[in-house]
This record gives structure tokens, sequence and C-alpha cells, in this order.
């Protein structure tokens, strides 16, 4: 039985070089694919694959949040993260999310196959240019107050955050989440509320330092 895929990343051509290369292997099939992360996440939910090959850097839901979603959800499914990044934030955070691997960019032809023969043994899979750098403390407890408080936000909040940070009206998150500009208003204070944050700049930098988005999406 062939192991399923699904391809999660907003670039058209990162997914379609990863399914090129996915469709040289006869042991693997690529069933779905997800530019964002509200799809990835109605997709994993419709097609429950056996792998998600997700971009960190996703819209409208990070990657991060995704995995921490749907690892709560459909706990077998495995999560290979693809990122530009090597910061050890983002690597601790999508691992400590339930992610198996983490896959750089640039290395992601070299090192997917090598990824998938990892997972489904149920073992970890790092890049070699991150391993170095990352191995000791991937899954440190951090315990500074702002990550004490980031982890009071709700699913939903963690999404409305993105989405502000992203520079989203709040008029336009009402929209794409199917829910009135009141109720983003109140998400909007109870996050400011939780997080000691008074301003949307305030909000921005902090969700860049978080990882929940990235000034290059």
């Amino acid at each position: 039985m062939k192991v399923r895929i699904l391809l999660a990343d907003d670039h058209q051509i990162m997914r379609e070089g990863l399914k090129a290369l996915l469709g040289r292997l006869p042991s693997v099939q690529v069933v779905a694919e997800a530019e964002n992360g509200i799809e990835a996440l109605k997709l994993a939910r419709q097609e429950k694959p056996d792998i998600i090959v997700m971009d960190i850097a996703m819209p409208d839901i990070n990657g991060i949040e995704v995995t921490r979603q749907l690892k709560s959800e459909l706990a077998d499914i495995k999560i290979i993260a693809l990122s530009m990044h090597s910061d050890r934030r983002f690597v601790s955070e999508i691992l400590k999310a339930g992610a198996s691997a983490y896959v750089l960019k640039q290395a992601a032809f070299e090192d997917l196959e090598s990824a998938i023969k990892a997972v489904m043994k149920d073992r970890t899979f790092l890049s070699a240019d991150i391993l170095d750098s990352v191995v000791s403390d991937y899954v440190s407890q951090l315990t500074n107050s702002e990550y004490e408080a980031y982890r009071q936000l709700s699913d939903r909040e963690r999404q409305v955050l993105q989405l502000l940070a992203e520079g989203n009206s709040t008029k336009e998150i009402a929209f794409k989440l199917h829910v009135s500009v009141k109720t983003i208003e109140s998400h909007r204070q109870n996050i400011m509320n939780k997080l000691g944050i008074r301003t949307l700049a305030g909000l921005t930098k902090f969700a860049v330092r978080e990882g929940l988005t990235s000034l290059d999406i």
C-alpha cells in the first residue's frame, strides 16, 4: 500500500516540484494539495493522509498552528515541516506542536525521501544543516512570560493574531473566518489583554517573534 501524502505550500512552483519528485517514488502517492492553512486543515480532515508535507509560513493559518490542531484531532498523521528558516525557534515550535521532521526548502529534494522513510518508522528527521544547532534543545520548554501568555490563547485567537499580523483588516478577517466583525473585535481585545500588548505593531512584532508568521510571506 502506498504512503498517501498531502502537500501544503502556498507557492505553486514548490508544490509542483515536490509533486514531480514524489512521483518518482513508487511507494508514495500525492492525494491532495493545499495552498493555505485553512485548506490544509480541510483537506487533511477529508483525505486523512499518512503524511502532510507542510510549509511553515502559510497564509491564513501557519503550519505550526495547523500542526497543533491536526495532531489533537488526527494523532496518527505524520507532519514533515518545510521552511526556508533554520532558526531554532521555528524548529522547536513545530516539533513541539507535533511534527516529526523539519526539512529546509533548499535541501528538500535531497532530504524529503529520507524524511518520509524516517517518519513512517516513527523517527524524527532534521535536515543536516540544522541538526547540530538544535538537537540539544529543540524540545526544551520556553518559560519567558510572553510565551506563557501566548499559550493561553485559543486556537481561534492565534489564527486571528496571525491574520492581523499579516495585515488583514477586522472586516477581512471576519469574512475569511465566516464570523461577525464584532466577534473579531472581541477576539482582538482578548488577545491584547492576554498578551499585555496594546498596539497592532506590537502584535505584529510578537507574531513574527513567536513564529506565527514571517515578514516574507
